[in-house]
């Protein structure tokens, strides 16, 4: 049956070439082709990449002390809510990043050296606030960081000590007590009963203690521990209207306390105020006005000047970190020249008397070389002048004023040993000079000699 031609075209499109081809048309014998030779295929690459230093990373890179202080001082401004041991973590990093927002910077994790002053600046002011101390049972040794602005009040017996507020609202409590058998585990239970509390939060180690929660209208937390049938334990009790004052305190107070000294138990420096202690002061009137560092003379029963008698402190600034002594009945002082302006220049000139220990017992009045550079909002000296050099002058290189140097008491948490960063700094010329303009005493001008005009001062505390 032969197709019509028409069908016969249309089958011919439809299936191709191939498939439209009848019998007698035969294609011709193609010639093989040679295999066609396989390519490899080409080698995925990656670049390498160098690996990206992260913000632990760089805290990591620290020295433990600025880690220490850091974590410190996010804590003092309500940002860090952990252990102070000066380990590099995520949670200090938050902490920081947390910082930086709440002053609208970059959230880097990495505090720069501006940063780093803000936040020494703030930390500062919140524990000038509440008074932060570190005090010594007197019975026990045992050191514990104390607000003492909010707990003036102070009763102490063989068994320890309370602290607490006018109105009760703050109540501190560091107890001791033999138990025989005692663990932390007994105790922590033991604690637990008491007074109806709620924990929330519970730690039972077997060197330590912590509970805190709620008892009754005020929240508290405990920290104890025990050693030789020893019980040692503070108890911090507090409205909670005063949450947001305590909880950073609360923070400081446990890396603070120490109930057994030199065991290396979390503690906050500076150690215990010796009982005598020396420093510089810088004669500013003739008639027995004398400048000094406000830490440096702070607590003394009796401040003794070698050749003059005692001095009385009459005023302090705890801003400018300064103090005004007066030698009543003082005659031949000799007053520095404080009318200059000088630190323009990094090298200065520190003229003071360092402590007789470090000099065989004499009064020698010396003069060392410091490098002056900003740190934050502060002016750092280093290297840091002997002990005894607290209120030393300052002068620069051209003989000008340039300020008062102040060996600032450590505030860092961290063990026992840990090594503390240095302390020493520079209150500015301008700054002495508003204190005793705001005091009443006039700065002297014209030249003087700086080494007659410093004075050894001798603070005998309780």
């Amino acid at each position: 049956m032969k197709l019509p031609f028409a069908l016969a075209l249309m089958m011919a499109a439809t299936l191709g070439p191939a498939s439209a081809q009848t019998p007698a048309a035969k294609q011709a014998p193609q010639p093989k082709q040679a295999p066609a030779q396989i390519k490899p295929k080409p080698v995925a690459t990656v670049p390498i990449r160098p690996a990206v230093q992260t913000p632990v990373d760089t805290a990591k890179a620290m020295e433990q002390a600025e880690r220490l202080a850091i974590q410190s001082d996010l804590a003092w401004v309500s940002l860090y809510n952990g252990v102070i041991n000066g380990e590099a973590s995520d949670r200090m990093v938050a902490a920081i990043k947390a910082f930086q927002k709440d002053h609208g910077a970059k959230e880097t994790g990495v505090l720069n050296a501006q940063e780093r002053g803000v936040l020494s600046a703030d930390a500062r002011k919140h524990q000038d606030n509440v008074g932060w101390k570190i005090v010594s049972d007197a019975t026990s040794g045992a050191r514990i960081g104390l607000p003492s602005k909010l707990v003036p009040l102070i009763v102490s017996d063989v068994s320890g000590t309370k602290w607490s507020s006018a109105t009760g609202t703050i109540q501190i409590e560091y107890a001791r007590r033999k138990e025989a058998g005692a663990t932390t585990a007994t105790v922590a239970a033991s604690e637990k009963k008491l007074n109806a509390r709620k924990a929330d939060y519970s730690v039972v180690k077997p060197d330590f203690f912590v509970l805190s929660g709620s008892q009754g209208l005020k929240k508290f937390y405990i920290r104890g521990q025990t050693r030789n049938d020893e019980v040692r334990v503070l108890t911090i009790l507090y409205d909670q209207a005063t949450e947001g004052t305590m909880i950073p305190v609360t923070v400081a107070m446990s890396s603070a306390y120490n109930p057994f000294p030199g065991n290396g138990v979390a503690q906050i420096s500076p150690p215990p105020r010796k009982k005598v202690e020396y420093s510089t002061g810088i004669i500013a009137s003739a008639d027995g006005a004398i400048v000094a560092d406000r830490q440096a003379t702070d607590g003394c029963m009796t401040i003794a000047v070698p050749g003059y008698g005692n001095a009385t402190r009459v005023a302090d600034d705890e801003a400018r970190e300064l103090a005004l002594l007066r030698i009543y009945g003082a005659n031949g002082l000799k007053p520095l020249a404080m009318s200059g302006n000088g630190a323009a220049k990094p090298d200065i000139n520190l003229t003071g008397i360092a402590d007789p220990q470090n000099q065989g017992g004499r009064n020698a009045v010396t003069v060392i070389v410091a490098t002056a550079t900003p740190a934050g909002t502060d002016t750092a000296l280093s290297p840091e002048p002997a002990v005894g050099f607290s209120g030393a002058a300052a002068l620069d290189t051209d003989g000008k004023f340039a300020g008062v140097a102040r060996l600032k008491p450590a505030v860092v948490a961290g063990p026992a040993g840990t090594p503390l960063p240095s302390q020493a700094l520079l209150v500015p010329a301008d700054s002495v000079r508003e204190f005793l303009k705001a005091k009443g005493v006039t700065p002297a001008s014209g030249a003087s000699d700086a080494k007659a005009s410093v004075l050894r001062l001798v603070c005998v505390r309780k």
